[in-house]
């Protein structure tokens, strides 16, 4: 009997310890965001620039990723999202242990060269359960117009509303809608001259190129979309804020859909399929000057109308994945 529970003893053993080496060994589960969208094509340049290559890509929205970081059937969550996300503030409160991973500054300097976005540091005091600040990478999210359905008159309208009358609007990154922002992530990309009379009637300077439009004030249609994004993120309740302001104070009327935002935006857009739609200025940039994402496929159509909020890279696990940096997925 006593070699008996020896063996049973032995194979049990054997068994943990072979799951052991199973589990990790197994790639990590990574959401990097929907096909078309900024995120995915962020959190990409990112892994790569750590040098992780083995991972299980989950191409979730934020807001469905966060509930599977809950649930624990991923382990990291790529978002680009107003600081502080309350998708983060709800997912701590369910789990009660999330950890926010920053980024190197290796790796910083390596975005910053290869995707237009800039050094930006998360505050500890941003969320409840940061002990220390964040480094991370930021850009800006910017509101742009379809040059073929948006008239100069609706696109003044649009900017000053914003500017305005953004009071109105009760999420948290609606404080960020002012004038001295008006113009963040502008540089570069046509601007609407509805927006640029707008602003420069309010004393600012304007530089860049501007819009060529076809649309006419006289031939204006009824009805007009609002391309945001996922509703787990930033861009699908803040839009349907300032559609709200929209049809309050001008002559449209706006519907805030549901996408895949930045780059699903700009390429309907480009379609002809949304008249307005929210987007990262920097994949903006590329849908202009037909680069990085829109290689070969230049939006001649598109134009700036005016600043939203900062978009900042936020990057959360839990502290049950013993994830404590993305470097210790590249070992």
């Amino acid at each position: 009997m006593k070699v008996k529970k020896s063996l049973l003893h032995f194979t049990a053993a054997s068994v943990v310890s072979m799951f052991a080496v199973f589990s990790s060994a197994q790639a990590a589960r990574i959401a990097v965001g929907p096909p078309a969208s900024e995120t995915n094509s962020v959190s990409k340049v990112i892994l790569e620039a750590y040098g992780i290559k083995d991972y299980q890509p989950f191409q979730e929205s934020f807001g469905n990723a966060a509930d599977l970081v809950q649930d624990g059937n991923i382990d990291v969550s790529f978002g680009i999202l107003g600081v502080p996300a309350g998708s983060i503030e709800s997912l701590n409160a369910s789990t009660g242990d999330v950890v926010m991973l920053g980024l190197s500054d290796e790796v910083i300097t390596k975005a910053e060269q290869t995707s237009g976005y800039k050094s930006y540091t998360i505050s500890k005091d941003a969320y409840g359960f940061l002990d220390a600040d964040v480094p991370t990478i930021a850009a800006f999210a910017v509101m742009v117009a379809n040059n073929d359905t948006i008239d100069e008159e609706l696109g003044y309208q649009l900017a000053k509303i914003m500017v305005e009358n953004s009071k109105e609007i009760t999420h948290a990154q609606g404080a960020q809608l002012t004038l001295k922002n008006a113009l963040n992530g502008a540089e570069g990309i046509p601007i609407h001259p509805g927006a640029k009379r707008y602003y420069e009637e309010q004393g600012l300077t304007v530089e860049g190129p501007v819009a060529e439009l076809k649309a006419k004030g006289d031939k204006r249609k009824a009805e007009f979309t609002l391309g945001t994004g996922s509703q787990g993120g930033t861009y699908y309740p803040l839009g349907g804020e300032i559609a709200n302001i929209w049809n309050k104070h001008s002559d449209g009327n706006f519907t805030n859909v549901e996408t895949g935002a930045s780059l699903e935006n700009l390429a309907s857009i480009g379609r002809g399929r949304m008249d307005v739609g929210m987007t990262v200025h920097v994949p903006a940039l590329d849908s202009v000057n037909g680069t990085g994402q829109f290689k070969g496929r230049k939006v001649e159509n598109v134009s700036f109308i005016g600043h939203v909020y900062p978009e900042v890279v936020q990057i959360v696990t839990r502290k049950s994945t013993g994830i404590n940096s993305l470097a210790d997925l590249a070992k």
